[in-house]
């Protein structure tokens, strides 16, 4: 199966642990000890809110390729009715597209574009 058949839900379950993961690294760098604080810190990336604000940054800065666009595309219009409670379905699919293309990006083994993206999360926040 090629990678870009499949499902953009599958996609971000892969992409979700992936972003975390260098979220939790990035924190950890920064010198944070505290676990309360990391999660605290951690909930400015990890949220459906801010990824969704991370994604449209990216795309009105040119910053994402067509290849990885129309990941987020899929993503986005992948046909679902159901979100988490504290956000609503349009931030919702954005977060999902940012997953899906992590995702997508680390199983056809671009980790140095993954690298790029959250360097790119990582000074928003700043």
């Amino acid at each position: 199966m090629q990678v870009k058949e499949i499902n953009v839900l599958v996609l971000a379950y892969l992409g979700d642990t992936i972003y975390e993961n260098y979220v939790r690294r990035y924190l950890i760098n920064k010198g944070i000890a505290n676990v309360n604080e990391l999660q605290k810190e951690a909930i400015k990336y990890v949220s459906a809110k801010n990824q969704a604000q991370f994604l449209t940054k990216m795309v009105d800065n040119n910053f994402l390729t067509v290849e990885e666009i129309n990941i987020v595309k899929r993503a986005r219009n992948y046909k679902t009715t159901s979100h988490p409670k504290n956000c609503d379905i349009v931030t919702y699919k954005y977060a999902t597209g940012l997953e899906s293309l992590i995702g997508y990006l680390d199983l056809e083994k671009k980790k140095e574009r993954i690298d790029e993206i959250m360097n790119f999360v990582f000074k928003e926040v700043c």
